[in-house]
């Protein structure tokens, strides 16, 4: 059990759109992830997703409405909700997703599935 400082894990990484590993908390990991452009639209049909933004700001599409999210702010995508993340400028988020969750969701064949790793 050790403290996590998120400034000095999203500085140990350059890339986006690819979630790294910096806890778990029971069957959920707790993810870091620096985005820019657009992500594929996709859902989870079996999860909920938790995005937490640090630092820039993060905008979700959904089919009827955009959110936009700036630092502190966080949003729970339901299970079976689809939508897509981008971001214009960089920006760096925090996730809550469980253990295993393939971040394209029911699109896992797009360029941008992660092969998720701890850091």
């Amino acid at each position: 059990m050790e403290k996590i400082n998120l400034a000095e894990k999203l500085a140990l990484f350059s890339e986006h759109w690819s979630p790294k590993i910096i806890g778990t908390v029971d069957d959920y990991d707790v993810k870091v992830v620096k985005l820019q452009g657009d992500f594929v639209w996709h859902k989870h049909d079996d999860a909920d997703e938790l995005f937490l933004v640090i630092k820039g700001s993060l905008d979700i599409d959904f089919r009827d409405r955009k959110l936009t999210l700036t630092p502190g702010e966080l949003v729970v995508v339901p299970k079976g909700i689809e939508h897509r993340p981008h971001a214009t400028n960089e920006c760096e988020i925090l996730l809550l997703e469980r253990t295993g969750l393939v971040n394209t969701g029911d699109t896992p064949t797009s360029d941008l599935t992660a092969n998720v790793e701890r850091i």
